[in-house]
């Protein structure tokens, strides 16, 4: 039931709509106005999520996907070559996260046209994923009857479940030092990028373990050549599935900065915020009971596994919406190679829509 030309035609259409995160007003409007042509009534919260109710029998599900891409996305030309689609090797894709979009408006377009009987579905589009599930976290989810979630945000084979994903701390800190002439009287300055320089190397970074990750992603400092640093500001961030494994990394950070800053006179001023709780569904979560019957209805195999990314279902989770990240097919994401194969869109489509008649 699944129309494949349809579905690439969808895909094709809102990649071509550049949406970086904080400005999907005009991909938002294109989902929109599908949604009314089938008798929906869709509706926009404040910062710009967007949703809508199909009614149906039974007990209610969501469907969720995000709206905004990381760049390069100015404009994108997609390339469809031996039934995979790409873009032209200038720019990302943006199937992170439009092949979700464009799988769940397959769902409901084939819904509306053949008359199938179905549970009550709520969509969802967030907005501001990629920068902090900002969407996620500001949208009111009383404004969800269901209890269950399935998003469509993630790669890997035909039946891949994410079913574990990590907390994350991120760390921001400004280490002040002393400014002094680098040529004439550097003893007298304290060298702000030399201490931060010690902080990072003394730091446990990359991949800690099997659960847990670590990062230095961005450092900026000094003025000129002839000047000693008196300041550098860094951001970096701590991952884990294993709640102690995560404090004890973020507290490994943390000392590190501390203990060069005291060793040179400096002074370090650290932030460490929660940005979102880490999630664990096991195999007698209803969610992933009706996503594995679904699957095996399709002579597919189920496959938990954990990520070691975040996505929208930590907030959503954590807020009490059991979630599960199903895969769309999307490969190489964030990357000019960013690529999906068609007849995986087809079976995540398929996996749907078997989902919502269940």
């Amino acid at each position: 039931m699944i129309q494949r030309e349809r579905l690439l035609a969808t895909l094709l259409d809102l990649v071509r709509i550049p949406s970086p995160s904080g400005q999907e007003e005009r991909v938002a409007e294109a989902i929109a106005q599908r949604l009314r042509s089938w008798g929906l009534q869709p509706r926009r919260d404040a910062i710009g999520n967007l949703w809508a109710r199909l009614e149906g029998e039974g007990e209610p599900l969501v469907l969720t996907a995000h709206m905004d891409t990381v760049g390069p996305a100015a404009q994108i030309n997609p390339v469809l070559r031996d039934g995979v689609i790409y873009s032209d090797g200038t720019t990302i894709l943006g199937a992170d996260d439009k092949a979700g979009i464009a799988i769940i408006l397959e769902v409901l377009a084939v819904l509306r046209e053949r008359g199938l009987r179905h549970r009550p579905i709520e969509v969802l589009f967030t907005v501001q994923e990629e920068t902090g599930l900002h969407g996620a976290k500001q949208f009111d989810l009383s404004q969800l009857e269901a209890k269950m979630c399935l998003g469509l945000d993630s790669g890997g084979d035909p039946g891949t479940i994410i079913v574990s994903a990590p907390a994350q701390d991120s760390l921001r800190a400004a280490i002040h030092g002393r400014s002094a002439h680098a040529g004439v009287n550097p003893e007298a300055g304290i060298n702000a990028i030399r201490v931060a320089a010690e902080a990072i190397v003394a730091m446990p970074l990359g991949r800690i373990d099997a659960e847990t990750t670590a990062n230095i992603g961005i450092i900026s400092g000094g003025s000129a050549t002839n000047i000693v640093p008196d300041l550098v500001t860094l951001r970096g961030e701590a991952r884990s599935r294993n709640a102690a494994k995560l404090e004890a990394q973020t507290r490994a950070m943390v000392a590190a900065l501390e203990r060069a800053a005291q060793a040179h006179g400096a002074k370090a001023e650290i932030e460490v915020r929660r940005e979102y709780e880490a999630y664990h569904l096991d195999g007698d979560s209803p969610i992933f009971a009706l996503v594995s019957a679904a699957m095996r209805s399709l002579n597919i195999e189920p496959r938990p596994i954990p990520t070691g990314g975040g996505s929208d279902a930590n907030v959503f989770n954590a807020a009490g919406l059991a979630t599960v990240q199903l895969s769309a097919g999307m490969a190489e994401v964030h990357t000019p190679q960013e690529h999906v194969a068609l007849e995986d869109m087809v079976t995540a489509a398929k996996i749907i829509l078997a989902c919502v008649r269940l």
